[in-house]
């Protein structure tokens, strides 16, 4: 078998990417590399997914920066304020994204665009853009099957608002590769990584798809960026911050069973409790981070608000972050949110079930592992 060098260095090779894009690519590449490699009970299919996603994540970065060498005026974009939405899984994050992202003045970066971000998209043909209608037709062909749950609990579509999940991927400095294939040898290098450099990715992207249209704020969110926040704010220093609050029982269950579903096509076999075990400490440990970052830095804006309060008036609290971060509220506006929850009512695509017990994890052993996150934020919770 080749080395995980030779590989990586074959990837990189294939994709084009030179000079200091490619020396930041390498240390997450090879780490994941070599973690996949390790990994046991990966089917054919799981492993040539993986490989697929590595070659998609250098391709995109390496076309954001072929059309910032055609443009340089790109790197003059400025990213005012940014908003981030923090918080644990299944806290209400996505539905609040998708609803703020209705706001015709607000830009969330769309799955399509994100997906196939090159040319960078345009004001004038941002909402007939063949794209979107592509990355439908990729959804409809791969989220069938075993992966047809996954839209039961989580959105996926072209005109949805993306993570920045992706985003930090194609930098090799996010969370995906141990939520899809279970590397912890990966995850592990990435929580004490200095990601100051997929930050700085981060914001080559955001510049990219402001370039040519843009909007008066963004707003953006994943769990993944409380790992990390000292070097968010070093890409962002003036970024303002919004975290949703939900009891960890109901977490753990629900994006425990998520996950298991997401990994389906990768294992033929999956241990349910091993599953439950990894997950409770790894959403703990981005709380940990997030809660010490907070700490150092006491007047860092961020508004907590609770899951409840979020789903029981989804418009007010909406009111109530434009409020704190500074962003106009127009009837035109509040008018979209109202209609985006016409549209996208819970359980849309099917109700998303799950218990606790099925990942052998119990509401004590969860309760004692965040009794430092409950503590803090019982306000909310």
């Amino acid at each position: 078998m080749r080395s995980t060098m030779t590989i990586a260095t074959k990837l990189i090779d294939d994709a084009g990417l030179t000079g200091d894009m490619r020396a930041g690519v390498v240390p997450g590449l090879e780490v994941a590399l070599a973690s996949l490699a390790d990994v046991q009970g990966l089917t054919t299919e799981g492993r040539a997914q993986a490989m697929a996603q590595f070659q998609g994540n250098l391709g995109r970065l390496a076309a954001i920066v072929a059309d910032r060498k055609a443009h340089p005026e790109i790197a003059d974009v400025v990213i005012d304020r940014p908003v981030f939405i923090l918080g644990l899984p299944r806290c209400g994050t996505s539905m609040l994204h998708a609803l703020i992202g209705a706001d015709p003045l607000i830009r969330t970066p769309l799955s399509w665009e994100v997906a196939i971000p090159s040319p960078p998209p345009e004001a004038a043909t941002f909402d007939t853009d063949a794209r979107a209608d592509a990355f439908d037709g990729y959804v409809d062909a791969n989220f069938s099957g075993k992966w047809a749950d996954v839209k039961k609990a989580h959105p996926i579509g072209a005109r949805i608002p993306q993570e920045c999940g992706m985003i930090l991927e194609s930098a090799f400095q996010g969370i995906n590769p141990a939520m899809m294939f279970s590397v912890p040898a990966f995850y592990q290098w990435y929580r004490s990584a200095d990601t100051s450099f997929g930050y700085r990715v981060h914001k080559m992207w955001l510049q990219h798809l402001a370039w040519r249209n843009p909007r008066a704020r963004w707003v953006l969110k994943v769990q993944e960026h409380a790992y990390h926040l000292p070097e968010l704010l070093s890409a962002y220093p003036d970024a303002m911050f919004v975290q949703p609050h939900r009891d960890p029982v109901t977490v753990l269950a629900s994006i425990s069973r998520l996950i298991e579903v997401i990994r389906s096509v990768a294992f033929a076999q999956q241990d349910r409790a091993a599953l439950g075990e990894e997950l409770l400490h790894l959403w703990n440990d981005g709380q940990v981070a997030s809660m010490a970052a907070r700490q150092a830095r006491p007047a860092l804006p961020i508004l907590d608000i609770g899951y409840r309060a979020l789903v029981a008036d989804p418009v007010a609290m909406a009111r109530r972050i434009y409020d704190f971060a500074g962003i106009e509220w127009t009837t035109t506006g509040e008018a979209a949110m109202h209609r985006w929850l016409v549209d996208n009512p819970a359980g849309k695509h099917g109700a998303h079930r799950y218990e606790l017990g099925d990942f052998g994890l119990t509401e004590d052993r969860v309760r004692s592992v965040y009794a430092d996150y409950i503590a803090a934020y019982a306000d909310h919770i």
